[in-house]
């Protein structure tokens, strides 16, 4: 219970007493039990009129009182006020919600339904007023020692369906950036990965990743296993496959393991016998899953899947060698969906 409730009320006993007395008159021997209600207030938007007066000065001047802050339009119009406002941003930033449905939403708390071009502009406002923010937390992932990224692609700006930007993000357990640009290596210099030095970036294998010096990788484990299950129907007699994924999550498990226990790395006697079979059945795989002959022959997937798992194992397998470093980008992923949402 709260120790200090907004309001208190004391309700005392009504009627009489089974000897007949009126309860109204009885000794009050103080507070017995106590219940506690949260609950919210009715809403409903309140306008409140700013009549600007103006006065004559004995010198014969006259001055017109100015408008306070929160009345910013024109004389003779109506503005919606800060708290307003800040619902709006609220609920399209914190909750994803589309711009209409945000205009509905305002409609059925207060009464008053702002339009949705009004609503749309509190998202450009809203940037600007946390940009000095926005500036710190890309510094911050900068100097961060791991981070995750991932894009998808967004529908951005007026005009049809298909005129689409890409949405990336980088991202720790504490802080996300985002930039909206293109799924161009030029984008990805513009956002954040060429003043990376040092980093471990645990992404989803796209290439533009790789064309960064002084950064290391960890490949999207969850990725791999999607790809390795894909493997699987496709080779529907093959034990590859299985095995890989078998042990795999093995090596997952295990550096969960040696994080719960505050291990910065996980123990080679945790591992070993994993890796053992983790790597024959890639070999195995290598060996029943041939090229496809040609220099710029298109290679299955498949074989494309084992040759990173057989010549990326480092980037696959980093996370044992450093429990800090997450096996998969899900976070990524994480702070990207909303966005996506959002949208439909």
């Amino acid at each position: 219970m709260e120790r200090s409730p907004d309001t208190t009320e004391d309700v005392f006993p009504d009627g009489t007493c089974v000897c007949g007395q009126d309860l109204a008159g009885a000794a009050d021997l103080g507070v017995r039990y106590s219940h506690q209600v949260t609950d919210l207030p009715d809403a409903r938007a309140r306008t409140t009129q700013y009549d600007r007066h103006e006065v004559a000065c004995p010198c014969g001047r006259t001055h017109v009182a100015d408008a306070p802050p929160e009345a910013a339009g024109a004389p003779g119009t109506v503005t919606c006020g800060l708290n307003f406002q800040a619902w709006c941003v609220f609920l399209m930033v914190m909750h994803h919600v589309p711009v209409e449905r945000c205009a509905d939403i305002l409609e059925s708390m207060s009464g008053t339904r702002p339009s949705d071009g009004w609503v749309h502009a509190l998202l450009a406002r809203a940037a600007k007023a946390a940009a000095a923010a926005n500036t710190a937390i890309r510094a911050l992932i900068i100097l961060a020692r791991v981070i995750c990224g991932d894009e998808t692609p967004l529908r951005a700006g007026p005009g049809p369906k298909r005129n689409k930007k890409y949405l990336q993000v980088a991202c720790t357990n504490l802080l996300t950036c985002y930039f909206l640009g293109e799924r161009t290596l030029p984008s990805f210099r513009d956002f954040i990965y060429s003043d990376l030095h040092g980093t471990v970036i645990v992404h989803d294998r796209y290439v533009n990743y790789d064309h960064f010096d002084g950064v290391s990788h960890q490949l999207c484990t969850a990725h791999l296993l999607r790809d390795i299950e894909d493997a699987a129907q496709t080779y529907p007699h093959a034990h590859w496959p299985a095995q890989i994924a078998r042990e795999l999550r093995a090596l997952i498990h295990a550096a969960n393991t040696a994080r719960g226990q505050g291990l910065d790395q996980v123990p080679d006697e945790m591992t070993a016998e994993h890796l053992k079979l983790f790597r024959n059945a890639v070999n195995v795989g290598l060996s029943q899953v041939s090229r496809v002959p040609g220099a710029k022959a298109k290679q299955r997937p498949g074989r494309l899947l084992l040759e990173c798992l057989k010549n990326r194992e480092a980037d696959v397998l980093r996370f044992l060698t450093d429990t800090a470093i997450p096996p998969t980008s899900n976070q990524a992923e994480r702070d990207l969906r909303p966005a996506k949402t959002q949208q439909f």
